[in-house]
């Protein structure tokens, strides 16, 4: 199957590549300062994102306020289409532009959309998120985090970890505990916390494949005080948040995966001799998901929702991806802890990644089974809501 598109839809992504050719920086292919971390952002690379918000390129599906177009659906893949086949950054803060800026969009204030999204969006300010706790993991309803009303706002104590890019973040869309006393989903609200607020301490460690590029934090708040206009959505009312603010990571997270495994695809031949049958499983794998991803892309562009069909292809999509590295790792053999010589890096948000060794990469890969809901949270949506199973 080949995916064609209307000519408007095509009109549109010509006026998005003559954006390009006449806009982008000469510092996205000579690879000048990068990100140290996912809501860093250098200032090369702060000027981009606001030329793209300024003229409608950022997210072009958000109104023109916001630096879009009222695009649709198809438009938006065809932007992300161009950017992925051009292996260039459309925003360095990741979470802050595609999560937490579209989630104030979607249940935000107007003042909030005001004085926190327009700034993230234009890279004025970075955001960062904070859900993941010590003793919860993927699981948000599983968090102790409190937060207590006292007068016009709320104190705060608990921990985060595993909070990308905190300790370059200006702010945290935090979610907390509020009713300790409702069902476990249901006393969940989520609040906007400023970095340099007192009582927050942010603790950036090491990840497993690189020491040098610290991007996941600790975040310990300890009777740290926020107002009340940082709530975002309705009191305890943070479970919708949180599930609007993934759905918004995990709407085309798939369109990342394939433009990843067709790399991979490429990089297989110069890497080593892999065996044709796992070659041919990577190969039927990418065009499995492109075609998943395509179905699904229809029925968005229809109007209708298919949550556990995303579940499907978040799960299925970053599996591929790590099976795919793993076939290759094992066909270098000690090959794989040199670095490899690649056709072209690609990884819109770590791009060190691409350039490292084949071990480097596998292991890099866990990342994409846990970031946007881990898999075991994946495979329980899947069969729950697509194959009728019975809740434990």
């Amino acid at each position: 199957m080949q995916l064609t598109f209307d000519d408007d839809v095509e009109d549109f992504r010509a006026e998005f590549v003559r954006f390009l050719d006449a806009n982008l920086p000469p510092e996205v292919e000579a690879a000048a300062e990068q990100s140290r971390s996912t809501s860093h952002v250098p200032q090369w690379a702060r000027r981009w994102q606001r030329l793209q918000f300024d003229h409608g390129w950022l997210l072009p599906g958000n109104p023109p306020e916001f630096g879009g177009r009222n695009a649709g659906i198809l438009e938006q893949f065809v932007h992300r289409e161009e950017l992925a086949r051009r292996r260039i950054y459309h925003a360095f803060n990741p979470q802050g532009v595609g999560i937490i800026a579209a989630s104030l969009l979607s249940f935000g204030s107007d003042e909030q959309k005001q004085r926190w999204a327009v700034p993230i969006l234009r890279a004025d300010m970075t955001a960062s998120l904070g859900m993941s706790e010590p003793g919860a993991g993927s699981d948000l309803a599983g968090l102790s985090t409190r937060a207590v009303r006292e007068g016009d706002g709320f104190v705060v104590n608990g921990q985060k970890v595993w909070t990308s890019g905190a300790h370059d973040a200006d702010v945290i869309l935090t979610f907390v505990r509020t009713d300790p006393d409702a069902p476990k989903h249901k006393g969940i609200s989520a609040l906007l916390i400023p970095t340099d607020s007192p009582g927050l301490v942010r603790r950036p460690f090491a990840s497993v494949y690189d020491r040098d590029h610290l991007d996941f934090n600790e975040v310990f708040f300890t009777d740290v005080r926020v107002p009340a206009e940082n709530l975002v959505g309705p009191l305890n009312g943070g479970w919708r948040v949180a599930n609007g603010s993934l759905g918004h990571e995990r709407t085309m997270m798939w369109m990342a995966f394939a433009n990843r495994l067709e790399q991979l695809l490429q990089d297989f031949v110069p890497a080593a001799a892999v065996d044709k049958d796992r070659y041919a499983t990577a190969a039927m794998d990418y065009q499995a998901l492109r075609l998943l991803g395509s179905a699904a892309l229809g029925q968005a562009a229809r109007g209708e929702r298919d949550i556990p069909g995303v579940s499907v292809l978040k799960l299925f999509g970053s599996e591929a991806e790590q099976r795919a590295l793993g076939y290759a790792l094992d066909a270098a053999g000690a090959e794989g802890l040199r670095s490899p010589t690649l056709t072209a890096p690609y990884n819109p948000y770590s791009p060190e990644l691409f350039t490292a060794d084949w071990f480097t990469r596998y292991i890099s890969s866990y990342a994409g089974t846990i970031s946007g809901g881990a898999s075991e949270i994946q495979r329980n949506i899947i069969a729950q809501r697509v194959l009728g199973l019975p809740a434990r």
